[in-house]
This record gives structure tokens, C-alpha cells and sequence, in this order.
């Protein structure tokens, strides 16, 4: 399974996604990749974005993201899927992301 940074796009970011399975973003990341987003539904690429140490925004950005890791517990993490929208809300985990990722 291919799975690529914001870091890993260089140059064509259209040809750099062909073939990768996810999108890993860091919370900061997020606001500079809204053209980057719409592509990934185009090419069918799962978005994952680690959200801990800062509380995300509400924003479109939420619709394209399929995992997201953010602060809190359980119910935080209920709470936020049903707010957002996204499937997978991991909350409190001090796992690296791509332990998450399907």
C-alpha cells in the first residue's frame, strides 16, 4: 500500500498521487492543501490527518478526510464523528498514524 506526505508531492502533484492508497496530513498542513484535497477523491485516495495538539476547525476540508486522529477520549471521539462527518475519529491514542491506516 502507497502512502504519501504533503512532503512527498513535488513538481506534478497530479502524477505524484497515481497509485498511492492514502494522504497523510499534519494538522498545519491542512489549510494549505485545499486544491490537494479535491484531488484526492479524483484519483481515489484516502485522506488521514493528524490532528493532535490542536483542535481542528470546522471547514469542508472535514468532507475529503477518511481518518483523523485528535485529542481526548472516547466520547470525544463519538462526539466528533458525528459533528464532522468522518469515518474513522481516533482519540487519545499516542500510536503513529499509519498504525490506523486500512
Amino acid at each position: 500500500m502507497r502512502v504519501i506526505t504533503l512532503e512527498d508531492l513535488k513538481g506534478d502533484i497530479r502524477s505524484g498521487m497515481q497509485g498511492a492508497r492514502w494522504l497523510i496530513l499534519e494538522a498545519d498542513e491542512v489549510d494549505s492543501s485545499a486544491n490537494l484535497l479535491m484531488f484526492t477523491e479524483l484519483e481515489d485516495i484516502l485522506v488521514a490527518v493528524d490532528h493532535r495538539g490542536s483542535n481542528p476547525p470546522d471547514g469542508l476540508w472535514q468532507r475529503a478526510v477518511h481518518l483523523i486522529l485528535i485529542d481526548g477520549d472516547e466520547n470525544d471521539a463519538q462526539e466528533f464523528c458525528k459533528k464532522s462527518g468522518i469515518t474513522k475519529v481516533i482519540a487519545g491514542s499516542e500510536q503513529e498514524i499509519r498504525t490506523y491506516l486500512w
